[in-house]
């Protein structure tokens, strides 16, 4: 079938402020099949997520030349991969057309007779305001928003700014990329009337759980930003709106609001987990320390899935969804599916496990209370006495389930249908916020994961664990036990030994500490 010439090829799409849930469906959609992600340096990189896992990703800071003369480069590559056929998304921050120069791209892919696309996203002021509870419009209050420019081009054609229109104007004013020209902002405002006792506030890194801000009167607002340290980029919010904020607004109010939160778990397997600490107001970190592949040899593993389909084994034990997701996966790989494992029973370590297995239609017949190989050995014992038992499993991990199944089984045999390894060089960056103590709060969601990232710990990060200024918390009393054993402290151990259990545990951990605060008056 031969692609319709006018189909878009290019893709403006607008990430949004920060907030990853903010990306809108069409975004989602056009980036899991884009063949090439050119993105802005402030796009945050877990919208990258969203991309085609085959699909090459270029930050416009790689490109050659300094910010002023990328934009060439930027538009050459977009027009030579459209024109090679691939599917090119532009990810821009906020709105593609609202300081984003998405207009000037647009013209260029035009003139180059490059089909396209726009997808709008939502752009800072809107986002940084909601995230504060302040209306940019309110009935008594303003009755109109002016989106503006701080960065205005010195040469540029045609009227410029009307400082005094602007001092005038009858509503909110939101400036985008003020704070290296503040002073001279605020002088132009107050030179043309606009009073120095009217509410501002400067807000960084909205709708992040790394948001920040000030809020002052225009005539002090420099002063108090200086004080608290904000730098750019930022934007800038002028009128009597801001003074209708709450003293914390819903996502200041979040239990998790401005911690940092290591999680560790494989990067496939991160993203519900970071989801879920974003939701909370947490800024995560993923720094996977294991890696989860194929078996080396598959052989083992068909063989006894044969052996399966001919009912030779009475009882199948998963201790993972990991191991689920890849047996039923080599189940179509080497030609069969789920009604070769005919009546054999089937046991799930717990829930996320049970899970896994019921998004093939596999229902466990056996998951106990407590998510431990113990407990599941325990909630077998009498179920497999005097059968036959395939353990389907990691290359490496405790022994206990095998073991203790052996006590009361006719026979009991394991099948390495995944290897874990640890990831050979981990994220120098993460590494070196652990070192300078940003990251609070550091999640262990096994074992192997725990020693894994505790051996890489350097002699700072470690000193800063001891001291209680890097905390770690264990998704079980085993992977706890794990922790001291290397000589580590454990600052709380979750109730339920499952993720959410996991991410539970920090929240109570966190009330338990001192509030973050995002801004200063």
């Amino acid at each position: 079938m031969m692609s319709d010439p006018s189909e878009p090829r290019v893709f403006l799409v607008g990430a949004g402020p920060g907030d990853p849930g903010l990306l809108t469906v069409r975004g989602a959609e056009v980036l899991a099949r884009a063949d090439l992600v050119l993105y802005d340096q402030l796009v945050p990189r877990r919208l990258l997520d969203y991309a085609n896992p085959a699909a090459e990703l270029i930050c416009v800071r790689d490109l050659p030349g300094h910010h002023p003369d990328k934009y060439p480069h930027i538009h050459t590559k977009l027009i030579e991969t459209a024109r090679a056929g691939k599917t090119v998304v532009r990810l821009k921050g906020g709105d593609p057309l609202v300081f984003g120069r998405g207009g000037e791209e647009a013209e260029t892919l035009r003139d180059a007779g490059v089909p396209y696309e726009i997808v709008p996203g939502v752009t800072a002021a809107f986002a940084a305001a909601s995230y504060l509870d302040i209306p940019l419009t309110h009935r008594l209050h303003a009755s109109a928003v002016a989106l503006v420019t701080g960065h205005e081009l010195p040469n540029k054609p045609g009227n410029k700014l009307d400082w005094e229109a602007l001092a005038k104007f009858p509503g909110t004013l939101a400036v985008y990329m003020g704070i290296a020209r503040l002073p001279l902002i605020i002088a132009e405002l107050l030179k043309f009337g606009k009073s120095p006792d009217t509410p501002s506030a400067i807000i960084e890194r909205a709708s992040t759980g790394d948001m920040r801000t000030v809020f002052a009167r225009l005539g002090d607002l420099e002063q108090a930003r200086r004080s608290a340290g904000l730098e750019a980029p930022g934007l800038i919010l002028i009128g009597a709106v801001v003074d209708l904020r709450a003293d914390r607004s819903w996502f200041e109010r979040k239990p998790l609001f401005g911690h940092r939160v290591l999680v560790t778990r494989p990067r496939h397997q991160a993203g519900p987990m970071i989801r879920k600490l974003e939701l909370l107001g947490a800024v995560p970190h993923a720094f996977p320390t294991v890696e989860v592949r194929d078996p080396t040899d598959w052989g083992p593993v068909d063989a006894a899935l044969g052996e399966v389909a001919h009912g030779d084994w009475d009882w199948l034990v998963f201790t993972s969804a990991n191991g689920v997701h890849k047996l039923v996966r080599r189940l179509g790989a080497i030609g069969m599916d789920l009604r070769a494992l005919g009546p054999v029973k089937i046991a799930a370590i717990g829930p996320k496990t049970a899970d896994a297995l019921r998004e093939y239609h596999l229902n466990a017949d056996v998951v106990p209370k407590t998510y431990i190989a113990e407990e599941l050995a325990a909630a077998l014992t009498s179920e497999v006495a005097g059968k036959r038992v395939l353990l389907a499993r990691a290359n490496r991990g405790r022994d206990v389930l095998r073991v203790e199944l052996a006590k009361v089984a006719a026979t009991v045999a394991q099948i390495t249908v995944y290897e874990q390894s640890d990831v050979v060089t981990l994220d120098a960056e993460v590494l070196d916020s652990l070192r300078r103590g940003e990251i609070r709060y550091v999640t262990l969601s096994s074992s192997n994961i725990a020693r894994a990232l505790l051996g890489a710990f350097d002699e700072t990060i470690q000193g800063r664990v001891h001291r209680g200024e890097i905390r770690l918390v264990a998704i079980s009393p085993e992977t706890g036990n794990a922790v001291r054993d290397l000589g580590f402290p454990v600052a709380a151990e979750a109730d339920l030994y499952t993720t959410d259990g996991l991410i539970d545990a920090v929240v109570k951990l966190a009330n338990t500490e001192r509030p973050v605060s995002s801004h200063m008056e």
